[in-house]
């Protein structure tokens, strides 16, 4: 008999002890956690990491608290959906991703059939919300034709008397990106001298450069990632040219000087309205930089998809798909980027892109 009772006992402290394991909020944030494109991942993980910490703090959502799961996908489409499946295994209500658009595009449609809202803080490609699954895809970043708007424009208009080449790294993001850009150049009547694909994850780009040097190009327009358009601007300076590298918001790493050297001096770039240089995002910084983590790139973003699923958790009084969506569309959300709400497509209601400047190591407002 007192075995029995024991038994009973434990069974019941397990059922307990199993419940109370489930009642916890399980999220989670997925990019490249590993791979040449690795500090992305860490300043999603950094971000969102400080997020669950701050909203757990203050009591959690509806009573519970937030667990963070975090899945590598190292920008690989196959990978990406294999994370989005493994997301559906451990329970996973919001996914605060992926970050390369190749990833978020295929992942998005596993999330959307499983009933889990996604929020991507870096996919840029207009496809991931033109052309989403389901009600419950947005993200907190710009898209290319925003970003190529700006570019394309800056190119036509500044540069009308240079020869300008426009290469990609045949992602979605990258090729994208080139195209939005070259869309516009040549709309206000510049065409490029060269327009070209080049492989990502290459460590000699000897051919491209002397290609690019051949035909004198003065200016060259990147839609890719900085570890290739570091490399491509530190061997073009060691060809001797003096042509300058735009490119867009997969720069906004501390990674691209680490490549380039001084050789990146006055590279250009599109990219978001600084977060960290946003008064209510100071206590957030503080505590990152005070943790040893990065601020940097897309860390708020991530921090503000994490804030702004929480209060639409918070709205609904549940994290039920539906309710959630409801609570996403018809809402308006104070995070670290500012206030911001979402448009029918899932894209967000913030400022566009602005330039930015290379300078000794640091990249801040041209």
């Amino acid at each position: 008999m007192k075995k029995y009772l024991l038994a009973s006992v434990a069974a019941v402290a397990g059922v307990a002890m199993s419940t109370a394991a489930f009642a916890d909020i399980v999220i989670a944030t997925a990019g490249p956690m590993t791979g040449q494109y690795a500090s992305f991942g860490a300043q999603m993980k950094a971000g969102a990491e400080q997020a669950v910490a701050d909203i757990n703090a203050a009591g959690g959502v509806n009573g519970e608290q937030l667990v963070l799961e975090v899945g590598d996908d190292a920008c690989d489409p196959k990978q990406a959906v294999a994370v989005a499946n493994q997301m559906v295994g451990k329970g996973v209500v919001f996914m605060a991703g992926h970050f390369c658009s190749g990833s978020s595009i295929p992942a998005s449609a596993v999330y959307a059939e499983e009933g889990i809202v996604q929020i991507s803080p870096a996919s840029t490609n207009p496809k991931f919300t033109d052309e989403r699954p389901g009600p419950g895809v947005y993200r907190v970043c710009g898209r290319d034709d925003q970003q190529g708007q700006v570019a394309g424009t800056y190119l036509a208009e500044e540069f009308g008397d240079k020869n300008i080449a426009v290469i990609h790294d045949k992602t979605a993001y990258g090729k994208g990106l080139a195209d939005a850009t070259k869309a516009v150049m040549n709309s206000l009547g510049k065409n490029e001298t060269l327009y070209e694909a080049y492989t990502a994850g290459e460590k000699d780009y000897t051919a491209l450069v002397s290609k690019l040097k051949q035909d004198n190009i003065g200016v060259l327009y990147v839609g890719g990632y900085h570890t290739e358009a570091g490399l491509i601007k530190r061997q073009m300076v060691d060809q001797g040219m003096d042509t300058l590298l735009v490119s867009g918001d997969a720069l906004v790493t501390d990674e691209y000087w680490s490549i380039t050297g001084p050789a990146g001096e006055g590279t250009l770039m599109t990219f978001s309205p600084d977060p960290r240089k946003n008064p209510v995002a100071a206590p957030v910084v503080k505590a990152l930089e005070d943790a040893g983590k990065t601020a940097e790139g897309y860390a708020l973003y991530t921090y503000a998809a994490i804030q702004a699923w929480a209060d639409a958790a918070k709205a609904a009084g549940s994290t039920d798909y539906d309710e959630v969506v409801t609570a996403l569309n018809g809402g308006n959300f104070s995070t670290v980027l500012g206030d911001l709400s979402f448009d029918d497509k899932g894209d967000v209601t913030l400022p566009g892109y602005v330039w930015y400047e290379w300078k000794d190591g640091k990249y801040d407002y041209k």
